[in-house]
């Protein structure tokens, strides 16, 4: 294995790894957001708020896109086991 080889897989696990996480990242950011403004307009400030509903998105998006994720993740671990026995 050279340095260009391992370069390549180190790039191609960050990207598997952005796409898996990039979605559940940025809508639980989105809610968190969406729940401080509504915070601070209506004064109410109730930790487990913004923590039940980040949750319920995180799940939902489990759920919808779970089958997504996990092809995804199982191709890029068929492709290392290739490399690696190959």
């Amino acid at each position: 294995m050279d340095a260009a080889t391992v370069s390549d897989t180190l790039r191609e696990g960050v990207m598997v790894a952005l796409k898996l996480g990039g979605p559940l990242l940025i809508l639980s950011m989105a809610v968190g957001i969406l729940v401080a403004i509504f915070q601070a307009v209506t004064q109410i400030h109730e930790q487990s708020l913004s923590f039940i509903l980040k949750l319920i998105v995180v799940v939902v998006v489990f759920l919808v896109g779970g089958s997504w994720m996990l092809s995804t993740l199982q191709e890029y671990t068929r492709s290392l086991f290739t490399m690696m026995l190959g």
